[in-house]
């Protein structure tokens, strides 16, 4: 590695800018070691001689380079100076002992092909024809041996000077190459810098708690809504991992929910799911209803990757709701003590034979639409008592056939009124342990609202039957048909489709979510298939015992 090298190797190695000073002596060094080496053999070498003049030369550059230090690729000097240092070798050599310096002429052409590329290469050729080898070849005579070395020499130092021209021309490619990847680099990261700060400062500013885990369910990130989220359910702080214990209720904002509940576990298992409610704090005043929805990360092979939790602030609805409760159970029961009232009076008045027979008729109004009211004020009681727990069911053998039997006859006249036909099939007789009155409510409300749902002409089919262990009843209508995204909210409490109330279709919206209920405690499942334009077909099934 150049980082490691002496300050001596990152002189000579430095490829854009090196150190001329350390090159000349470099080469000023091997050319007085081939003279001290001559000096002191056998023969000896004279002081006025053509080496003696090469090695005055040589260090004559050196110290001038030590003075003047010449900055390379400024000035011509970086050219003149190996060419110079050519004719000192070229002078070295002119002395009749056998000398080997004739090598030191790769060390300018090394210099040359490194300052000036190719060209430098042509150069450092050149000159030692002209500096070395022509001299020689007038000093020695033409022979074998000279020409030999006389042509040898150049083109070494030719090949020497192309090779490091090629090599440093793939090195500064290389590296242009690298440092324009670095541009990209440095600007891919910029890139991603600025998104992940954009990201960042986007999830702090949505009024909605977001939460990132990976595969093993340890928190990767969250917004500042989330966090204010963790320090009301975990004012001790938090493990960072998913499923952890704190002051996390259910729905009823009472009963702790329990390690398997909790939606980050459910979601780092794979789960995704929608609009899980619960309660987070331990303070009335300061406690916060949650809504939360999660969705799994996948890796690029399919595999779990993690999941993304939102947390939507339902506070204000969840009391809206409560108190909304509250109201509804109270006025409920303050409607049934005068409305018990005015059925026993007007039952009263209907047995009288001295009324009037258009007396009579206006009471059999009042009758109707007194039931009727009874109907509405008992449904809005029961959805008031379903957050208070699991509806009491009081199980007996019942004939549902006969239950089935019996709204499909009073059904009749309000279908016949409309065109509407009523066809029903039914064993003759279906015994199951279930609450007759819940069951006959659940039959009422699926045929009544295929029959209110239904334009005039059009058809409602009944059919109850027994399946293995289950009892199956479908009512099916050739009404208006449910749109797929009412279909999740079709059993919630109090929702009416657009459809519905576009066409000005009575209703309140708790017959279905009653229905389901009942259904439910039953131990059953209710279902529904509808197209829209073409009508519904809703199935309940329950276990037989």
């Amino acid at each position: 590695m150049l980082q490691e090298a002496s300050p001596l190797r990152r002189r000579l190695l430095e490829v854009d800018d090196p150190d001329v000073r350390a090159l000349q002596i470099v080469f000023t060094l091997l050319f007085v070691l081939d003279f001290v080496l001559r000096f002191v053999g056998a023969a000896g070498v004279a002081l006025r001689s053509w080496p003696t003049a090469g090695l005055v030369l040589a260090l004559v550059l050196t110290v001038f380079t030590l003075v003047r230090p010449v900055r390379p690729r400024t000035t011509a000097l970086v050219a003149l100076l190996p060419l110079l240092d050519l004719a000192a070798l070229g002078l070295g050599r002119l002395n009749q002992q056998a000398t080997g310096a004739g090598i030191l002429a790769i060390v300018p052409a090394l210099w040359l092909g490194r300052q000036l590329g190719r060209r430098g290469a042509v150069i450092a050729g050149a000159g030692t024809v002209l500096l070395v080898s022509v001299p020689a070849l007038v000093y020695f005579g033409v022979d074998g041996i000279t020409v030999s070395r006389s042509l040898l020499i150049p083109v070494v130092t030719t090949w020497a000077g192309l090779a490091i021209a090629s090599a440093l021309e793939k090195m500064r490619a290389a590296s242009d190459v690298a440092e324009g990847r670095g541009h990209e680099l440095n600007a891919a990261l910029g890139t991603i810098d600025y998104q992940q700060r954009f990201s960042e400062a986007i999830l702090d500013t949505v009024d909605v708690g977001l939460v990132l885990l990976d595969e093993r369910g340890a928190y990767l990130t969250m917004n500042r809504r989330h966090q204010a989220f963790m320090d009301l359910a975990y004012p001790s702080g938090h493990a960072g991992m998913a499923g952890q214990l704190g002051l996390v209720y259910a729905e009823d904002g009472k009963r702790p929910l329990v390690r398997e509940e909790m939606p980050t576990y459910r979601a780092s298992q794979g789960e995704e799911f929608d609009d899980f409610r619960m309660w987070i704090g331990d303070d009335p005043v300061t406690n916060r209803a949650v809504s939360v929805s999660a969705r799994t990360v996948k890796h690029r092979d399919g595999s779990f990757g993690g999941a993304a939790l939102a947390y939507n602030d339902v506070t204000d609805f969840m009391r809206a709701l409560q108190v909304k409760d509250e109201f509804v159970a109270s006025v409920s029961h303050e409607l049934r003590t005068p409305l018990t009232s005015i059925v026993g009076y007007v039952n009263i008045l209907e047995e009288r034979d001295d009324l009037p027979t258009d007396v009579h008729s206006h009471l059999s109004v009042v009758s109707r639409n007194t039931t009727r009211l009874q109907r509405l004020v008992a449904d809005l009681l029961h959805t008031a008592q379903v957050d208070e727990g699991p509806m009491q069911v009081r199980r007996v053998p019942t004939d549902l056939s006969k239950i089935v039997r019996d709204a499909v006859e009073a059904a009749t006249p309000a279908a016949a009124a409309s065109g509407i036909t009523i066809h029903a099939e039914m064993p003759e007789r279906l015994e199951v342990m279930v609450d007759a009155q819940r069951m006959a409510q659940v039959v009422d409300n699926l045929i009544s609202n295929a029959i209110k749902y239904s334009p005039d002409g059009g058809r409602v089919d009944v059919c109850l039957a027994l399946d293995g262990g289950k009892v199956e009843l479908a009512v099916k209508d050739t009404g208006l048909g449910i749109e797929s995204s009412d279909r999740d909210r079709l059993f919630t409490r109090f929702f009416r489709s657009a459809h519905a109330t576009k066409q000005s279709i009575q209703g309140v919206g708790l017959g279905l979510s009653i229905t389901k209920s009942i259904v439910e405690s039953h131990g059953g499942r209710i279902e529904v298939e509808s197209e829209l334009g073409r009508g519904s077909e809703f199935r309940v099934r329950i276990p037989r015992d």
